[in-house]
């Protein structure tokens, strides 16, 4: 080792950020995998969007964090540009660009990595994986059902067992405070005090507000108001503001329609819920499960964020956050056999072409193998123990031209078997 070279401290990763590898890695693509077949089962096509876009894209109403709490940085010509936070603008941006004249529905669907620049101490990543769908062009409950039917689906197939998906609709809250006369500070002041469940501190800041008593104590309760559906038919007698009435109406068809899917025991009613995400306009909704405090997916309808791009039209999404996921199943033990079988094919350097034989005929049979040329400083029983270390089936070791020797680490039991035999039978080797 070069010491004049050698800096530890660049080995480390920036706060906030990780190397992925190894059997986390696998468990990580096969949970991509599944989750994407489930999607793409749904109809959806695949898109992908640039990893960084002009800040504008995510800036004000359109996007889903402060601006201090993007990563920018300047291209030549000094425009600003930012790491996405988000996907969903950047797929309404592409539905305005590339599907403008299209009104019936678009479906895509993405995988990629977003970036926020938290603050270190709130033990967040600062770069994460999501996979999501996005249904363009269609304003139906039937829509945000489907959405919500596809996400429970997508979990279950990747071997969670215990969650649940709570549902809620900006209606409920966006239609209340407009009966209030609150100017819009005092809106995103209630707001954040509902969102993190502070109904106390809500109370005692409406308390001196001149805002019709109904009102007010529909506002306080609103945190209260889940689990039970009954709740919907409760504020629909306590409320008479059309918002707030289309926003009940809507939840029940959307538990109804998510009933003939066979799925009701998997949602959760949440009138309650608000989103910190400004381009939510009707159905709102996360899925949880023990583990991790972070929802493992979040979703709604977003009908006014295509038309700040110039496209008129409906939609709902979801994002499901791979690493929070993926924390939850390790911590609920959830195990995942990922490892395909996979063979080291051990050759001397006079054996080089019958080994590429070997190798090539058994990677057509769709066999993984690492060729790896035996050093003469280095015994077989070094490459034993590489083998096990790396969970390799087996080693076939060729010395000469016309046999090799099959070698099953676990046991170390040794069989000789003819290269030509190898090369002309279906038989598992």
């Amino acid at each position: 080792m070069n010491n004049n070279f050698y800096h530890p401290e660049l080995l480390q990763t920036p706060e906030g950020v990780r190397d992925i590898y190894g059997d986390e890695c696998e468990i990580k693509n096969h949970i991509q995998n599944t989750i994407h077949s489930v999607i793409r089962s749904y109809g959806f096509d695949d898109i992908q969007t640039p990893l960084f876009e002009y800040f504008d894209i995510f800036n004000k109403e359109r996007g889903t964090v402060a601006s201090n709490e993007m990563f920018k940085f300047f291209d030549r010509d000094n425009n600003t540009l930012v790491l996405r936070p988000d996907i969903t603008p950047s797929i309404a941006r592409s539905i305005a660009k590339y599907y403008e004249d299209e009104i019936l529905p678009v479906r895509l669907c993405y995988n990629g990595n977003t970036y926020i620049n938290n603050y270190s101490h709130q033990g967040k990543f600062k770069e994460v994986t999501q996979i999501g769908a996005e249904l363009i062009n269609d304003d139906t409950s039937d829509a945000d059902a489907e959405m919500i039917a596809m996400t429970i689906e997508c979990l279950i197939k990747t071997g969670l067992k215990e969650f649940q998906v709570d549902i809620g609709h900006a209606g409920f809250f966006n239609g209340l405070v407009k009966s209030t006369g609150l100017n819009p500070v005092q809106v995103k002041e209630l707001k954040e005090l509902l969102i993190n469940k502070n109904v106390f501190a809500a109370e005692q800041y409406l308390f001196d507000k001149n805002i019709p008593d109904d009102i007010k104590e529909l506002l306080i309760k609103l945190p209260e108001m889940f689990g039970n559906p009954d709740y919907i038919s409760y504020v629909k007698e306590k409320c008479e503001n059309e918002e707030f009435l289309k926003a009940a109406e809507r939840l029940e068809k959307i538990y109804g329609i998510i009933e003939s899917y066979g799925l009701l025991q998997y949602v959760n009613c949440d009138l309650g819920m608000i989103s910190g995400y400004d381009y939510y306009t009707g159905i709102i909704f996360r899925a949880y499960t023990y583990g991790t405090g972070e929802p493992v997916a979040t979703g709604g309808r977003y009908d006014s964020l295509l038309s700040q791009f110039g496209h008129s039209g409906a939609a709902v999404g979801v994002a499901i956050c791979i690493d929070q996921l993926m924390i939850a199943m390790q911590r609920q033990k959830i195990e995942i056999d990922v490892k395909e079988p996979e063979i080291m094919i051990l050759y001397i350097p006079d054996e080089r072409m019958s080994a590429i034989s070997v190798a090539s005929y058994l990677r057509n049979r769709g066999i993984r193998i690492s060729m790896i040329r035996k050093s003469s400083r280095k015994s077989l029983d070094e490459y034993k123990a590489y083998a096990l270390r790396n969970r390799f089936d087996k080693i076939i070791f060729i010395e000469n031209s016309d046999s090799a020797c099959i070698i099953y680490p676990v046991c170390e039991k040794e069989t000789n078997v003819m290269i030509a035999d190898i090369l002309k039978t279906e038989a598992d080797i």
